[in-house]
């Protein structure tokens, strides 16, 4: 009767691979919200006043928004 070990060493453990993939998860998650946030000041920097009270906001509105990630 002959018996085979199938247990191979493993590279690099599953834990600090999922580590490592979830900290390139929440990079380009940040990236992509700052991205988005840049993108959407552009755009509402480039409206009117009159424009931007008719969506409720003021100039001033703009440049006080919390614009980070939560």
């Amino acid at each position: 009767m002959a018996a085979f070990d199938t247990t191979r060493p493993m590279a690099a453990s599953p834990a600090s691979a999922g580590g490592l993939m979830t900290r390139i998860a929440n990079l380009y998650g940040t990236l992509a919200a700052w991205n988005d946030a840049r993108m959407t000041r552009k755009s509402l920097s480039k409206l009117t006043a009159r424009e931007l009270e008719d969506i409720g906001l003021s100039l001033s509105d703009i440049d006080n928004m919390n614009w980070t990630r939560r």
